[in-house]
């Protein structure tokens, strides 16, 4: 007979915000938003609860959300302690179970199946443990598989009535998922957006148990594979491991959407330059390589290219990864060099390095000992630690403005 899988869903409450009050205790029980200027483009990373109640939410710009709260207290993103916070928490869980699955600085799947207790004891084992050593209030949802724990930990949290943080546990027992799941609304599934939630309301599909027993053949019929998908997981069934923390990055990415929209291409062509190093640093700290070069444009108009183009081989170093993107840029500013508001540069196809492949390409063997310094000097001192000479000419430009 197989083992029922015992899955916990964690996230911290309000994370950054719960941080910063304990930063700043006179935030607690104000209205209050994490995140970027409001006449600059910022962007709420998260807000307190108090502020929630006037509709202020998370990726919302924080000029409407100023908009909509006018007192609103705006604290800038503090990143250094939310990831010290987050690596305490993270501690907390591993000490119990080495299947961790770290989703984000704020949230983290863990298998607990070959503990005794119920996965509800569990859990509230795990939340009076963060709430004593971090102080920090975090939710958890529990059930037979990691959808189900998600969507649990998300409506538990909606459910609790409070002007504060949930700090809620919810448990739906085995055998009971798809009784849980029909009622709710259907785009509170995996994967079902606001336009694929669109489309199934066509079908006269509003609730999760309407789409539950939707003929399987005609869900496949109209989304394929994912229709398949769609109907397993309606019906409460998710099979996904919880995988390590150690499992490999699906891309490494690094991006930045400009304060005023960008017209100027040499300024664009330094931006990929900067991001094809950081991109490449964190490959070579990581150990890792990829295949495929990408880059993301989005314009004035919010509209959104990505471009990408396979290399030779997988490749970590900044020149080549600079290559790549610069004429994957060349492309689309060729055809349409209009105002930019995002750009950003990633690698794909990532892998393990084998070995150092550059040292069979010539003229790359001199950039590898210099990256592996530079790497070096910027682990101990930080990024900023060496700038290329163009970069300072350019700010003694800007400073002598």
């Amino acid at each position: 007979m197989a083992k029922f899988r015992k899955i916990l869903h964690l996230d911290l409450d309000a994370f950054f915000c719960a941080v910063e009050e304990q930063l700043d205790p006179s935030l607690k029980g104000k209205k209050f938003a994490v995140g970027g200027s409001p006449d600059r483009r910022g962007v709420v990373a998260t807000c307190s609860y108090a502020a929630r109640k006037y509709g202020v939410h998370s990726a919302m710009p924080m000029s409407q959300a100023v908009r909509l709260c006018p007192d609103l207290l705006i604290v800038r993103n503090n990143h250094h302690q939310y990831s010290e916070r987050s690596k305490e928490v993270m501690a907390i869980i591993h000490d119990l179970t080495p299947l961790v699955e770290q989703v984000s600085v704020d949230e983290a799947f863990m298998d607990v199946s070959d503990l005794p207790q119920s996965p509800e004891v569990i859990a509230r084992q795990v939340q009076n443990e963060i709430n004593q050593k971090t102080h920090l209030p975090c939710s958890l949802g529990a059930a037979s598989n990691k959808l189900v724990a998600k969507i649990a930990n998300n409506i538990g949290k909606k459910q609790r009535k409070t002007d504060s943080y949930p700090n809620a546990v919810t448990w739906i027992p085995d055998g009971q998922e798809a009784a849980f799941l029909a009622p709710l609304k259907v785009d509170e599934l995996w994967g079902v957006g606001k336009k694929t939630a669109q489309t199934f309301e066509g079908m006269g599909i509003y609730t999760i148990g309407q789409l539950a027993s939707y003929p399987p053949e005609l869900l496949m019929n109209r989304f394929g594979k994912m229709g398949l998908d769609f109907h397993l997981h309606a019906n409460g069934i998710d099979e996904s491991p919880v995988n390590p923390d150690d499992a490999m990055p699906k891309s490494i990415s690094q991006e930045i959407t400009f304060d005023v929209d960008v017209t100027d291409e040499a300024v664009l062509r330094r931006t990929i330059r900067r991001q094809s190093e950081q991109v490449g640093f964190r490959l070579r700290k990581e150990k890792l390589t990829g295949s495929t070069v990408k880059i993301k444009i989005r314009w004035e108009n919010f509209v959104t290219f990505v471009r990408q183009t396979k290399t030779e081989m997988p490749v970590s170093q900044d020149s080549l990864i600079n290559k790549a993107a610069q004429d994957l840029f060349s492309e689309v500013w060729l055809a349409d060099p209009r105002p930019v508001r995002l750009i950003g540069v990633g690698v794909t196809g990532i892998q393990e390095e084998e070995q150092q492949l550059s040292l069979f390409l010539p003229d790359t063997r001199k950039e590898d000992h210099l990256l592996k310094a530079v790497d070096d000097l910027r682990s101990k001192f930080g990024r900023q630690v060496l700038k290329r000479a163009a970069d300072l000419d350019n700010q003694n430009s800007r400073d002598g403005d």
